[in-house]
């Protein structure tokens, strides 16, 4: 099942939790604070980065709370299940100077929260920019 917020289909009842925690991520603030990313990110997490780098938890949880970062504008967002308790996320982001990437996410339910378990970044260049 597709939902996206640009459609007339119907939302996955879960649509506007990931879509508020994929926001809370890409925040700043919250990319500087490793509380709270290790409550979002499960321990398993593994991110393919738009760099092509593969990350750990660990890794990224040090990366994220030394880098500055921008705002990042989500567009185009999409949630399917995957099974009950697990939903792949799908958008494109749009940060400073225009960088665009698509972007998916895996996100587990456990104990009544939503753990991210899988990330990818794909850079969009040239003509990927203008086809969704």
């Amino acid at each position: 099942m597709t939902d996206s917020s640009d459609t007339g289909e119907t939302r996955h009842p879960w649509f506007d939790e990931l879509h508020a925690l994929e926001t809370e991520i890409l925040d700043p603030s919250v990319r500087g604070d490793p509380e709270r990313l290790d409550i979002l990110l499960a321990d398993e997490l593994v991110e393919f980065g738009s760099s092509g780098r593969v990350y750990d938890k660990e890794m990224l949880i040090d990366m994220m709370t030394s880098e500055s970062s921008a705002e990042v504008a989500i567009k185009d967002f999409q949630v399917r299940a995957l099974s009950p308790g697990a939903v792949l996320v799908m958008y494109r982001s749009v940060g400073g100077a225009g960088r665009e990437a698509r972007r998916s996410s895996v996100w587990a339910r456990r104990e009544g929260r939503w753990e991210m378990v899988f990330h990818q970044g794909t850079r969009i260049t040239g003509a990927g920019r203008y086809f969704s």
